[in-house]
């Protein structure tokens, strides 16, 4: 499965997905991610993101889930 890089912008509840790039490794992607991250101007929330998938379709519904509500909290911690 390739590693996909994509710009993420936030549309207010929506995310605007561009697809970068793929690359068949997890340091050629990391690498180029970073240097993107380096190099590329980003808007107030925009972000470059690395996500490893079957196919830019599972990567894109990867990409617009929510984020996970964090799961140490409550009376057991």
């Amino acid at each position: 499965m390739p590693y996909y890089i994509y710009r993420v912008t936030p549309l207010g509840p929506i995310r605007q997905l561009n697809r970068i790039t793929q690359f068949d490794a997890f340091k050629e992607a990391s690498n180029e991610a970073k240097r993107l991250r380096r190099e590329t101007e980003l808007a107030p929330g925009e972000a470059i993101k690395t996500i490893f998938a079957a196919n830019e379709l599972e990567a894109e519904e990867l990409l617009n889930q929510p984020p996970r509500e964090d799961l140490t909290t409550g009376e057991d911690y």
